[in-house]
């Protein structure tokens, strides 16, 4: 069947490092962007970052540019989320996310597929 499975979450002190991995099975991500998002407990989710499909251009939100990268690796099927510097308000379970569109307007329009997320705790 057609699924995101997030991974590589984890517990980390602050200032650490994670990267989370996407994986797609059931459809190629090559047609679709990727995005990531997070949502903390009793927060609304947020957009995290998204990578286009047909360029690679990327976008990140304000409060993780320099420290957070997406990049994907078609071949392999995945998107990644590097996470370095991270903060303990970066803590959330986050959640990738593809779309047959490109990342105009991402944070806010429909996605088409959802992973089920999964859990980043920076804490000391």
């Amino acid at each position: 069947q057609v699924q995101l499975v997030e991974s590589g979450g984890g517990l980390v002190q602050p200032g650490g490092s994670l990267r989370l991995s996407c994986a797609a099975s059931g459809f190629t991500l090559d047609y679709y962007a990727v995005a990531w998002f997070r949502q903390a407990p009793g927060k609304e989710r947020e957009g995290v970052s998204c990578i286009s499909s047909s360029t690679g251009t990327t976008y990140s939100a304000d409060s993780v540019k320099g420290r957070f990268t997406i990049s994907r690796d078609n071949a392999k099927n995945t998107v990644t989320l590097q996470m370095n510097s991270l903060k303990p308000e970066d803590t959330a379970v986050y959640y990738c996310a593809a779309a047959r569109r490109g990342c105009t307007g991402w944070r806010a329009y429909g996605m088409d597929y959802w992973g089920k997320g999964t859990l980043v705790t920076v804490s000391s």
